[in-house]
């Protein structure tokens, strides 16, 4: 075996570093907002929806959520829906912790630079796909020393469709960076991609930021720049 040989157990050693990413992101409070534009076939906006939450905790150190503001939608063609919203908060920021692990096939597809840190490459995928579950199906850049997240491509599935309606989601990337000197948590997540409706095909264009993040107690705040 060569030094810079993959480990056997690698998708495990991502999952055991993904769970305690959870785990410290959940001890910090950030901002969230979320912005998407209908694009039309110029490129060109039609509609757009914007909201902001502040995630935080309650005296009692519950996790919750605040909305700032109203959020704003001139959406016309596109719905929020609820699998949406689920996305946003579990699948675009993380997604292989170690209760999650059994649901996924990996398998590794090489190794590349990814934003200056030398990665291993490796595609998850579903299993199986029950009704009314989220999963991601993608590629994810590990970090070859301490198995972090560097970023992450893919898709949040099942598209859903049925004989009435159609609920499509796009092809995202997210990318992270070093929080707290250890720990990769998301800051940015983006998509600009064509959902292919039997009423024609719809341009979309995703932005979530997070940002602000503050360890619950603490009073200095990190803002990640790209």
């Amino acid at each position: 075996m060569r030094a810079d040989d993959p480990p056997a157990n690698l998708a495990k050693l991502v999952a055991h570093r993904e769970t305690e990413t959870e785990a410290e992101r959940n001890d910090y409070t950030y901002r969230q907002t979320v912005t998407i534009e209908e694009l039309d076939s110029n490129g060109g906006a039609r509609g757009q929806y914007r909201e902001v939450r502040d995630i935080i905790f309650s005296p009692k150190h519950e996790r919750t959520e605040q909305l700032i503001g109203k959020p704003q939608n001139s959406l016309k063609n596109l719905i929020m829906t609820e699998e949406d919203f689920r996305d946003v908060r579990e699948i675009q920021p993380l997604v292989l912790t170690e209760s999650q692990l059994w649901n996924y096939e990996t398998k590794l597809r090489g190794e590349e630079n990814m934003d200056g840190v030398d990665c291993w490459v490796l595609q998850v995928r579903p299993r199986q796909i029950l009704e009314g579950q989220r999963f991601f199906d993608g590629m994810l850049w590990v970090d070859q020393k301490e198995y972090n997240i560097v970023r992450m491509q893919g898709q949040a599935v099942p598209q859903i469709r049925t004989m009435k309606s159609e609920n499509l989601f796009p092809r995202f990337t997210t990318i992270r960076k070093p929080i707290d000197g250890k720990h990769w948590f998301p800051i940015y997540t983006y998509a600009d991609d064509t959902l292919q409706f039997r009423t024609g095909p719809q341009r979309e264009r995703l932005r979530i930021a997070f940002s602000d993040y503050k360890r619950f107690g603490a009073e200095s705040t990190f803002t990640p720049h790209l």
